[in-house]
Order: C-alpha cells, then sequence, then structure tokens
C-alpha cells in the first residue's frame, strides 16, 4: 500500500535556479549552450524535457553537471506526510516547518509567543492562520487582532510584526516561497 511509482523529474525548475544563481540570461545559456531561448523558455516552465543530449548542454552552459541538475530537480507529483510532534508543548516558543523540501509554497506552524519586536516582510504574499489561542498583529501601520480561527493574509512586501495574546497559541503561516518570483520586487 505504501508503494509509489517513480515519478518523472521536473528539471525546468533546477535549471531556473542554477542560472539565476549564475546571473545569467536566457540568451547568454543559449548562446553557451546551442540551443534555443524559446526552448530554453519551455524547459524551465516544464513545457518541454530536454534529451540526455540537450541536458549535457546546458549543464556545460551552467557550468554544472546534468547529474547535479537531476539531483536538484523537482519530483512531478509528490506526497508526503510531517507527522505532528507527540511531544509536551514547551513553555518557550516553538517553530517547525510543515512542508520538507524545496517547494512553491511553505508553510510553519509557531506555538507560544516570540520576539514580538522582530518585524518580518517577506518577497511573496502570506497567509497566516490562528489555530488557537489569539495574536496581535501590526501591519501597514494598523493593529489586527485575530482568535482562533481567522486568517490575515499580507501581500509580498508588507512590514509587519505579531505577538501571541494568550498562553499556548498556536499560528501557522503559509506563504509563497522566496524563491518563486510571484510579485514584482516593490522596494525599488
Amino acid at each position: 500500500m505504501g508503494d509509489h511509482k517513480e515519478q518523472p523529474l521536473r528539471v525546468g525548475a533546477a535549471v531556473r535556479r542554477r542560472r539565476r544563481a549564475l546571473d545569467l540570461t536566457l540568451a547568454v545559456v543559449a548562446e553557451r549552450s546551442g540551443l534555443s531561448v524559446p526552448f530554453l523558455s519551455q524547459v524551465e516552465n516544464e513545457r518541454a524535457r530536454p534529451s540526455r543530449s540537450s541536458l549535457e548542454k546546458l549543464a556545460d552552459a551552467l557550468r554544472t553537471t546534468a547529474v547535479e541538475l537531476l539531483a536538484a530537480a523537482d519530483p512531478a507529483c509528490s506526497v508526503d506526510v510531517v507527522r505532528a510532534e507527540t511531544t509536551e508543548l514547551a513553555p518557550e516558543p516553538q517553530a517547525r516547518s510543515l512542508v520538507r523540501g524545496h517547494h512553491q509554497m511553505h508553510a510553519s506552524e509557531f506555538t507560544g509567543d516570540h520576539d514580538a519586536g522582530r518585524e518580518f516582510q517577506y518577497r511573496n504574499d502570506q497567509l497566516m492562520y490562528v489555530a488557537d489561542g489569539a495574536v496581535e498583529i501590526e501591519a501597514e501601520g494598523r493593529a489586527y487582532r485575530l482568535g482562533r480561527g481567522d486568517t490575515l493574509y499580507l501581500t509580498g512586501g508588507v512590514r509587519h510584526r505579531w505577538r501571541a495574546t494568550e498562553p499556548d497559541t498556536r499560528v501557522i503561516v503559509v506563504a509563497v516561497a522566496e524563491h518563486i518570483e510571484a510579485v514584482q520586487d516593490r522596494r525599488r
């Protein structure tokens, strides 16, 4: 019952991450690899799969190997269970990731209070959900009080800070991952 079929890898995201890490344009990679810009764009957007030969040309242009690109690739389909921690609630604040790996979405669970003076500003959108307790969130010069079951949506670039106002507060934060260009950089 726990068996699953091997899924094809999505190498496009790995290619894009590597290209951006090297600060290269598609045109430069195309020139170095001998592959066309439209084809490279299709590879990065998962609309085309490179042949082994094309992948090796692409890897050479990105100063890496085909094996490294495949190792950094995302699975096309995946299911991952993150089990609840069964330890007693600790008196000190804790955070745990609810999503493992390098994905387009990130989710974390925060329990207890934390440094209420710490200001956050994420590049992409996020949603805060109060699973238990209550919080106060300051964003865009306004204070918001949220109780159990309430959510607050913040667009990318909004500076904010929050604090728990009740003991045993538990907040779930779901965000578009930082490596995704979901919104334009508003700081420019």
